[in-house]
C-alpha cells in the first residue's frame, strides 16, 4: 500500500505528516509526501518531531510530479486555508483540514499540528488491517437528554415522526424506511445496559448471520460479554452482546422466524447456538 500526504508548500504539515506516518504504520506501507506549489522544509518542522524522537531533516520539499501521486492507493490533503491539489483518478482520499503552524512561525502552533497529525495517523493505523464486520439491516442508538418531552419535540421533527412509545423516563422512535430505532433517555445517572436500555444495536438477518457474527467478533478480538444464544423471554431474539474497548454493551440480533418461533420450549431457557459457549452448570 502507497500513502501519499499533500499540502501546499509541503513544507510542514505533509512533511510532519510523512515522518509520522514511516514511524507509525507498518514497514509494507510506503509514505511519500509531496506540494502543488513546494517551498523549503521548515525548521520547526524538524524541530516539533525531533521532539517525538523522529529525524526529519533529511527530508525536502518536493513537487507531485517527483511522488508519482498516480500510483498511490491513498491520498490525504492537509489543507485547511488554501486550495489542496488534486490529484484525479480512482484512490481512497483522505482530507485532514489542519491549520497551516507557518502562518504563525511559532513551536507551539508546530506542536499543536504534529499532535493532531499523530492522532489521525493512530487512527488510521488502527483501520489499515480492519476485518469484515457483520452486515446489519438495522441499527439502533440511545442519546442521554436533559429535557425528555423538549427533546422529544426535536427529534419528532427532526425524524418526522411521532415516537412509537415513551414513559417518564424514555422515548423510542422508529423509522423502518432508515433502518433505525432511536431511544432517548432521561440524563438520570443510571448506566444504560442490556437490563434497561442498550446504548448501541445492529440487526442482522437471522440465526445464521448471529453465529458468523460470533466467529468474526472473536477473529477481530473484540470482546464477548454473551456469546450467541437464543432467548425466548420479553422479545425473542437470536442475539450476542459485545463490549466496545470503553466497555459501552453492544447488542448483535436477529428475530426469530414463526417457524422458530413455533420450537420455543416449555421452560424457555436460553438456547446456546455454538457448541462450548454454554456457562458451566
Amino acid at each position: 500500500m502507497r500513502i501519499l500526504f499533500l499540502c501546499v508548500a509541503n513544507s510542514a504539515r505533509s512533511q510532519m505528516a510523512e515522518g509520522l506516518a514511516r514511524a507509525m504504520l507498518p514497514g509494507t506501507i510506503e509514505v511519500a509526501s509531496a506540494g502543488s506549489a513546494p517551498g523549503q522544509l521548515n525548521p520547526l518542522a524538524v524541530k516539533a518531531l525531533s521532539e517525538a524522537g523522529i529525524d526529519i531533516s533529511g527530508h525536502r520539499s518536493k513537487p507531485l510530479e517527483d511522488v508519482s501521486p498516480g500510483s498511490a492507493d491513498m491520498i490525504v490533503t492537509l489543507c485547511a486555508e488554501e486550495v489542496c491539489p488534486y490529484v484525479p483518478g480512482p484512490v481512497r482520499r483522505l482530507h485532514w483540514p489542519i491549520a497551516d503552524p507557518a502562518a504563525t512561525n511559532d513551536i507551539a502552533a508546530f506542536r499543536t499540528a504534529r499532535d493532531q497529525i499523530k492522532a489521525r495517523i493512530e487512527v488510521l493505523a488502527s483501520l489499515l488491517d480492519l476485518l469484515e464486520g457483520p452486515k446489519g439491516t438495522e441499527f439502533h442508538a440511545s442519546l442521554r437528554v436533559r429535557d425528555l418531552a423538549e427533546s422529544t419535540r426535536f427529534y419528532g421533527w427532526l425524524l418526522n415522526t411521532w415516537p412509537k412509545e415513551w414513559t417518564h423516563r424514555y422515548a423510542t422512535f422508529i423509522r423502518p424506511d432508515l433502518g433505525l430505532n432511536f431511544v432517548l433517555v432521561v440524563s438520570d445517572g443510571k448506566d444504560l445496559h442490556h437490563d434497561t436500555l442498550y446504548h448501541l444495536g445492529i440487526a442482522l438477518p437471522d440465526k445464521a448471520a448471529v453465529v458468523d457474527a460470533y466467529h468474526r467478533a472473536v477473529a477481530f478480538g473484540a470482546h464477548v460479554e454473551k456469546p450467541p444464544r437464543t432467548t425466548w423471554k420479553g422479545t425473542p431474539l437470536h442475539e450476542l452482546w459485545l463490549t466496545d474497548p470503553d466497555g459501552t454493551l453492544i447488542e448483535i440480533y436477529a428475530r426469530l422466524t414463526t417457524e422458530e418461533l413455533a420450537q420455543m420450549p416449555a421452560d424457555q431457557a436460553p438456547e446456546y447456538l455454538v457448541s462450548g459457549t454454554a456457562p458451566a452448570a
